[in-house]
């Protein structure tokens, strides 16, 4: 019986330490013209989500099921992209104050960009 006790109050005390080291709340720094445009941009991509289940629903072929997705997937990094950029802008690039870090920043911008282009 003590181990059950053990295995208890250790999953107890994990549970404490996950609710202790979760991220604590921040505030979102998207300005409203920001926050509209994400909003719009991810109405669409449920629209066309949905769509590709409506396809699914009626059987329709392989291919162009997998064309509907990869769509939406690029919708997706559309969106992915378009947030990180607000988020550097907003949060990142105001905390840097020199010029190095500025230019760094930006390339670090165009480098995501890129790769979640080509993903």
């Amino acid at each position: 019986m003590p181990k059950r006790s053990s295995q208890a109050s250790r999953g107890s005390a994990q549970d404490a330490l996950l609710r202790s080291t979760r991220a604590p709340q921040v505030q979102v720094y998207l300005t409203p013209e920001q926050e509209r445009a994400l909003d719009a941009r991810l109405a669409r991509i449920e629209g066309h989500l949905a769509a590709v289940r409506r396809m699914l629903a009626e059987h329709q072929d392989c291919n162009s099921l997998l064309v509907q997705l990869a769509a939406i997937k690029a919708a997706l990094n559309q969106a992915i992209i378009t947030l990180l950029e607000s988020h550097m802008q907003a949060c990142i690039i105001a905390c840097a104050m020199d010029e190095d870090s500025r230019a760094a920043l930006e390339g670090l911008k165009e480098a995501m960009a890129i790769v979640l282009r080509k993903t």
